[in-house]
């Protein structure tokens, strides 16, 4: 007779878990198992990771320290821990997320069904033109800070589920291994990476930060996507009395206010008449500011809103110039290229062209002259003709407009030319 296990976890879950990892992919953790190899014995795989999941046995392995590049720019430290442990957390995920995401505030957009950062992004735009500021709040390194204890208590408010606290509680505590190998202990903070962290974040600071707002300031609105936070105010004075509010609530919850990165911004535009300290910030990769705008009538006025950032242009730009190395690529032809480069550029444009998308033209600009160079050391005809190399690739995008997914971006505004230079 075989013994009761201490958890009754479904197998069709774990199963569920494991096909949301695979569609997602991902790089590997500390053991180096790829989801290819973690497959070549799959049945048995996911046999023993629900057999230690239902026994209490499962203990998660440290998590993989790796760096990656910010959509804004810079860097940021993420925690890959490991396939099977993915599917761990997944599983955990999908039991938790359902009783938890019916409480979340409707200004929560971060890492939540049906919901996007660029609905965040046009929330925040139409509250800045009818709120003359915003109280722009950076959490100091929230997932690092995060107290082991609160998130407990928080979760529990939600769920009386043994098998997802347990398990929570012991990815809290996992260690990270280094890129030398060595294992640093945890007593506070949860890896960006994992695939729980988003939602313990969400219960963390709805919370902390949602419910409290809503029901202490209810005349400020805000949007929250994670741990980036926008506070609109229709004083300077209300800004700066909410920030210091907000400021002794995360102390109260162990988290502190980034004293650099959190200001408060004045949206001016055509009807303000006012000024600020600061008129413009970034989020989620847009930077909101004075723009020119065209009304329904077609006459230019200035607006306040969102464009690519210049950290998230110089990104895009490093990325296609470093990470590509077009010129190098001479054993491909221009329909290859194409192929291999506009699932990544129709990415990039379909998030950065949501608002004010010409502002992209100078982004790409680059990536035509890289094509240009990359047909002079192809072809013996364009060598030494920069100017003779441009004007054959201006011809191929009038014929094929839609060859590279960036072109028609320069065919929108009637100005500019592939490869020009902005008037």
């Amino acid at each position: 007779m075989l013994a009761a296990k201490s958890f009754d976890i479904p197998k069709r879950l774990v199963w569920e878990a494991y096909l949301k990892v695979k569609a997602n992919s991902g790089a590997p953790g500390v053991d180096g198992q790829t989801i290819d190899a973690f497959e070549k014995d799959l049945k048995n795989n996911l046999y023993r990771l629900w057999n230690r999941m239902s026994s209490g046995t499962y203990f998660p392995p440290p998590v993989l320290r790796v760096k990656v590049p910010k959509r804004s720019g810079g860097e940021r430290e993420l925690g890959i821990p490991t396939v099977a442990d993915r599917i761990a957390q997944t599983a955990v995920k999908m039991a938790l997320e359902p009783e938890v995401e019916p409480q979340f505030h409707l200004d929560s957009y971060g890492y939540r069904p049906r919901r996007s950062a660029i609905d965040a992004v046009r929330r925040a735009r139409e509250r800045c033109w009818k709120f003359d500021w915003v109280l722009d709040l950076d959490i100091r390194a929230f997932f690092d800070s995060l107290d082991h204890d609160l998130v407990m208590r928080a979760v529990k408010r939600y769920t009386t589920a043994r098998w997802v606290l347990l398990y929570i509680e012991r990815w809290l505590k996992a260690p990270v291994q280094m890129s030398d190998g060595t294992l640093e202990p945890r007593s506070k903070g949860t890896p960006q990476g994992g695939v729980v962290s988003p939602v313990l974040a969400n219960v963390f600071l709805h919370l902390v930060l949602d419910t409290w707002l809503a029901e202490h300031h209810p005349d400020t609105p805000f949007e929250r996507y994670a741990d980036d936070v926008l506070v609109h105010c229709r004083t300077e004075q209300r800004a700066e009395a909410i920030l210091q509010a907000v400021k002794k609530r995360l102390q109260r919850c162990r988290l502190d206010v980034h004293p650099q990165k959190t200001k408060i911004v004045y949206c001016k535009d055509a009807n303000r008449l006012g000024s600020g300290a600061h008129e413009k910030f970034d989020f989620l990769g847009f930077t909101f500011r004075p723009r020119s705008a065209k009304n329904r009538r077609g006459a230019l006025f200035v607006s306040f809103g969102p464009a690519i950032s210049d950290a998230a242009a110089t990104e895009i730009r490093r990325t296609m110039y470093r990470g590509w190395r077009l010129r190098t690529r001479t054993d491909k032809n221009l329909d290859d290229l194409a192929n291999m480069f506009n699932p990544k550029l129709r990415g990039w444009i379909s998030y950065y062209g949501s608002f004010y998308r010409s502002a992209l033209c100078p982004v790409f600009r680059p990536l035509d002259r890289a094509l240009a160079k990359w047909a002079r050391r192809k072809f013996k005809r364009l060598r030494g003709h920069k100017r003779r190399a441009m004007k054959w690739l201006e011809g191929i995008a009038r014929r094929q407009p839609t060859l590279f997914a960036h072109w028609p971006l320069f065919h929108e505004d009637r100005r500019l030319r592939v490869g020009s230079r902005m008037s």
